[in-house]
């Protein structure tokens, strides 16, 4: 794998529909189809260096020559965000095993916070793709694949929609062997460190929520 890799997706279909999802007044179901279909785009993409293994097919005519991919990948969306992201993954590679990792982003630190981790105990041999909307600060994606090097992840690629050019500079110090594949690099983060001129949050667009700090799931109290 290349060191430092960047591949910016330019092809007018994902233009088009980044310019949907720019578009502060775009609904929520539209923005959602927006993140979906641009998945898509990126995980064609994204995937195209995986292995294959050669071996033969029965047509209903004769046997024909057939390449398959040789080893299942994992997919990893960071939730919440991450998982716009997934049911276009999943539309081109569709037996990937999914690992969730959950972090938010402290709003004063801009730091990530750990909430959540489900992921296979051995990642040495798999290709590994980390799934979120915007690379900001890129400190939640290097925190992702920490955890995904601790189980021997090596083959990462970070997939996302919009990345900041300060979190493509976080990833690639920390991270030299990690591809990156995005539909647009911007020009800057902001003193709140959102991407400029980005889309807003892509989380609180894609679920129609107002925030993306997690809370302890318990009855609201009454009375």
């Amino acid at each position: 794998m290349a060191r430092h890799e960047v591949l910016v997706v330019d092809h007018p279909a994902v233009a088009d529909r980044l310019a949907r999802l720019r578009d502060r007044d775009a609904p929520v179901p539209i923005f959602r189809r927006m993140v979906e279909e641009i998945g898509l785009f990126l995980a064609y993409e994204a995937t195209r260096s995986l292995r294959t293994i050669e071996g033969t097919v029965q047509t209903p005519l004769e046997p024909a020559p057939a390449r398959r991919i040789a080893r299942r990948p994992v997919v990893s969306p960071i939730l919440r965000a991450g998982l716009g992201l997934l049911s276009g993954f999943l539309d081109c590679i569709d037996d990937a095993e999914i690992a969730h990792l959950g972090f938010y982003r402290d709003p004063a630190s801009l730091e990530p916070v750990p909430y959540y981790a489900n992921m296979p105990r051995d990642l040495a041999d798999r290709d590994v793709f980390v799934l979120d909307p915007m690379l900001a600060t890129g400190n939640s994606g290097s925190a992702a694949m920490k955890l995904l090097e601790s189980r021997g992840a090596h083959e990462i690629t970070f997939v996302c929609l919009i990345a900041a050019p300060e979190g493509i500079a976080t990833i690639t110090k920390a991270h030299p062997d990690v591809r990156i594949v995005t539909a647009s690099i911007d020009e800057r983060l902001n003193d709140h460190g959102y991407i400029m001129p980005g889309l807003g949050d892509a989380g609180d667009r894609m679920f129609g929520s107002a925030t993306s700090l997690p809370v302890n799931a318990r009855p609201i109290e009454t009375g």
